[in-house]
């Protein structure tokens, strides 16, 4: 992981973005933050899982079917099957080691 400080980051609503390998953060003090940066570390094992592409096609589909289901964006957003699982997830220090291939199946 490649961790990037850009406090220009586009949109409020997000405190770091993962583009695999790079995770991009807003402020610098989260590089120190060690639930966010396991939070990032699952969306990059989903994204590896998914061979990157069909991670970012999946998301915003789901996330598409959520927001025409709740009509809120941060709920649709909350409610994606990869947020759900790096939430769940991110207070377990060693969760990636034993983490199933497609474990955010399970959030769906």
């Amino acid at each position: 992981m490649i961790l990037i400080v850009n406090k220009y980051l586009p949109g409020n609503r997000f405190k770091g973005m993962v583009l695999w390998p790079f995770l991009f953060v807003k402020n610098p003090e989260l590089k120190n933050d060690e639930i966010f940066i396991n939070h990032e570390r699952i969306h990059m094992r989903q994204q590896q899982e998914l061979l990157i592409l069909f991670f970012y096609i999946w998301y915003y589909l789901e996330y598409l079917f959520r927001l025409a289901k709740s009509g809120n964006r941060m709920q649709a957003y909350r409610n994606i099957s990869f947020e759900r699982e790096a939430y769940d997830r991110e207070t377990i220090d060693d969760y990636l080691k034993e983490r199933k291939f497609w474990a955010f199946l399970h959030y769906l």
